[in-house]
């Protein structure tokens, strides 16, 4: 994980794995920033989707003890709303480096679609 100071708190930058692992045991509310669209065609199992463009910080689940983690297609739109969080009273906030690609590209586990019938599959 690699820890960035700002002016409003700190960015946290985690790897596909650290993520994988924190999600696998309950440590972690995964949230994807991602269209509904892209979510549909495949998404990490677990995560919650909350577009970038319905974006709200305020609305961010609290509590439970567990630490929120934002991702997108790349890292450029979840390190976006994680600055927009941190702005709006988040003291810490992650984001996956390197979004939904470095996550496929660690041949991670997630929810693809079976392209024959349009039906969500299981992939890796």
């Amino acid at each position: 994980m690699d820890s960035k100071e700002t002016d409003q708190g700190t960015l946290e930058t985690w790897t596909p794995e650290e993520v994988y692992h924190a999600l696998e045991n309950g440590e972690i509310c995964l949230i994807d920033v991602r269209t509904p669209q892209e979510y549909m065609f495949e998404h990490v199992e677990g995560a919650m989707l909350m577009p970038m463009s319905f974006f709200r910080a305020a609305t961010l689940p609290g509590g439970v003890g567990k630490k929120v983690v934002l991702h997108c297609g790349s890292g450029v739109r979840s390190e976006k709303c994680a600055m927009e969080a941190l702005a709006h009273g988040y003291d810490k906030i992650a984001h996956l480096g390197g979004g939904f690609a470095a996550w496929k590209q660690a041949k991670l586990p997630y929810i693809g679609t079976e392209m024959s019938t349009g039906a969500p599959k299981k992939v890796g």
